[in-house]
């Protein structure tokens, strides 16, 4: 089915390019993805652990077409393809069980890298799940720190106030930083911005 799907939405664009086209498609591969994960580690049953580790190997595989699709297109044809394959690998990655701190602390300078890609690809998606990563991790900082305390919802407060504030600042230095970032990064880096970021 999903296979017929993908092939039906291939098909489509080829005749009538509508990005909305591949949000189908996005999410036939993301289902095959899940249909994937018996043979994949071959077996007939599937836990929750091998379910995720599928969806991140494979949403991470999809970011990286959507980046091929995003540098060659000058229509917006890879935005579902990053939206659907970013919340197969972030979320993979979220549902990630560890008591260590480091793993915790990796977590969080992952969804700062998402928000560096983000101002460098010009993709709000990137951005959004960036922020409620980096939110997730402060939170569990403000949970350890202000364990039993009264000032726990204080620091979530503030942590709230914080994203809104950095969102707001970023929403109004967006140019300006998009010409910094013309004018300081690298050329090998600038070349790999979407077609229609240049």
């Amino acid at each position: 089915m999903e296979i017929a799907a993908i092939v039906a939405g291939v098909i489509a664009l080829r005749f009538y390019r509508f990005p909305f086209i591949v949000s189908i498609i996005a999410v036939a591969l993301w289902f095959m993805s899940m249909d994937l994960t018996p043979w994949i580690f071959n077996t007939a049953q599937v836990d929750w652990e091998m379910q995720r580790k599928a969806s991140v190997w494979f949403g991470l595989g999809i970011i990286i077409s959507a980046l091929i699709a995003d540098y060659r297109e000058r229509g917006d044809f890879a935005f579902w393809l990053h939206l659907f394959r970013l919340m197969a690998f972030w979320g993979g990655v979220t549902a990630t069980e560890s008591s260590s701190e480091a793993a915790k602390a990796l977590y969080c300078l992952l969804n700062i890298g998402l928000l560096l890609l983000a101002i460098i690809l010009m993709r709000r998606t990137y951005a959004v799940f960036g922020v409620i990563g980096i939110s997730i991790y402060l939170g569990h900082l403000a949970d350890v720190v202000f364990k039993d305390s009264l000032l726990f919802p204080f620091a979530l407060s503030l942590i709230g106030i914080a994203v809104i504030a950095a969102g707001l600042f970023y929403h109004r230095k967006q140019e300006a930083i998009a010409r910094w970032l013309a004018a300081h990064l690298p050329e090998t880096i600038l070349r790999l911005r979407p077609a229609r970021a240049r």
